[in-house]
């Protein structure tokens, strides 16, 4: 794997800090300034045997830097203010989260273990994708996009190689109105010390897709999609964009990879880059499919960090909990409590709207 020029270095409190420059030659000379606690999480997991599932027990998270601050923590350090991003300007940052959920070597979970209870392992960090406040990552040039893609692909190959880390999940919630507590431009890197429920339920349906002969059932699920046709939102020489066939949301698309692959790491470099077009071009749909902006969560599903890697297929999910960017999608008892969605938008209706999106606003074209 080619990587953008990076640049490490340590943040005031022995947290790491790592820089992805969109082209090489920049120098960070990181020097973090402030005077700063030591970290200290306390979180733990808890078992819960009736659905044979962790929970994350995180209530030191409750501190952590919201929206009302005058300062935000992701803007560049000056002379005035000084932020996690101990530097003037940057392309691409990654730091260990002040607040974590996961972090540090915790006990080992999993269902055959004694205790209910276990130090919750793992690790968190944040990922920024640009110094500039007032964006987003639909709006910066494909290189940005790239070098995003290229520093997931670095974090998740070393993230995966930690002995306590089973799953490395990159994650995007974008607008307040979703849950994003910072309005700058950025996303989260979790590194879970198990495999999360929905995701070890999709490595079941695989793992039982091959034992009865049927190969990868997310390669069977391409090309499905691909043979109907109405339900596809875009398609490249490596990437194909789709509406689920059994959509939850109103807004709801899976971005597959063509070829079958476990993970970022695994991508070549003619993959990495038609992706950078691929997934700006269809986070700005999600931007302009409706009168404004949709709030969205996006998130990667990759191989686990050990054992039946051949059974992924890496894909993306982008999805939004409103039809409009005033009718949020409320979910009641039946679909929290029982776990069964109940969707009020034909996924074909959805995708016939996000193909005929367009991938530039009423201003003039994004950035190239």
């Amino acid at each position: 794997m080619t990587l953008p020029h990076k640049t490490s270095a340590t943040l005031a409190d022995g947290r790491e800090i790592h820089f992805y420059d969109d082209v090489a030659g920049r120098e960070h000379k990181a020097v973090d300034t402030r005077v700063l606690p030591p970290v200290e999480s306390g979180s733990e997991l808890r078992w819960d045997p009736t659905t044979e599932e962790w929970v994350v027990m995180a209530a030191h998270r409750k501190a952590r830097t919201a929206d009302t601050t005058a300062q935000c923590p992701l803007c560049p350090s000056s002379d005035a203010a000084a932020t996690e991003i101990p530097a003037g300007d940057y392309d691409v940052a990654v730091f260990e989260n002040r607040y974590p959920a996961l972090r540090g070597a915790g006990s080992d979970p999993h269902p055959g273990s004694t205790s209910l209870t276990v130090p919750a392992g793992g690790r968190c960090e944040v990922m920024v994708f640009g110094s500039e406040h007032e964006t987003s990552l639909a709006r910066m040039p494909e290189q940005r996009v790239r070098t995003v893609i290229e520093a997931w692909a670095d974090r998740t190959e070393v993230l995966n190689a930690l002995p306590d880390v089973e799953q490395v999940v990159c994650f995007e919630n974008r607008g307040n109105e979703i849950g994003a507590t910072l309005a700058h431009p950025h996303g989260q890197i979790y590194a879970y010390p198990f495999m999360p429920s929905r995701f070890e339920r999709m490595q079941r349906a695989a793992r039982h897709a091959h034992a009865r002969g049927a190969g990868c059932v997310f390669c069977s699920v391409l090309e499905t999609e691909l043979s109907a046709g109405h339900r596809i939102v875009a398609r490249s020489p490596h990437w194909t964009a789709f509406v689920p066939h059994a959509a939850r949301w109103p807004y709801e698309v899976h971005l597959y990879a063509n070829r079958h692959v476990p993970d970022l790491a695994a991508l070549t470099a003619e993959e990495r880059a038609d992706l950078a077009d691929s997934y700006r071009s269809l986070l700005r749909r999600f931007e302009t499919v409706t009168e404004a902006p949709l709030p969205y969560m996006a998130l990667w599903i990759q191989a686990p960090a050990r054992g039946e890697r051949d059974h992924s297929h890496l894909h993306a999910q982008v999805f939004s909990d409103r039809a409009t960017p005033l009718k949020p999608k409320r979910l009641a008892a039946g679909e929290l409590g029982a776990g069964t969605f109940i969707s009020e938008v034909e996924p074909e209706q959805a995708a016939a709207a996000l193909r005929a999106a367009e991938t530039w606003t009423a201003a003039g074209p994004l950035a190239a």
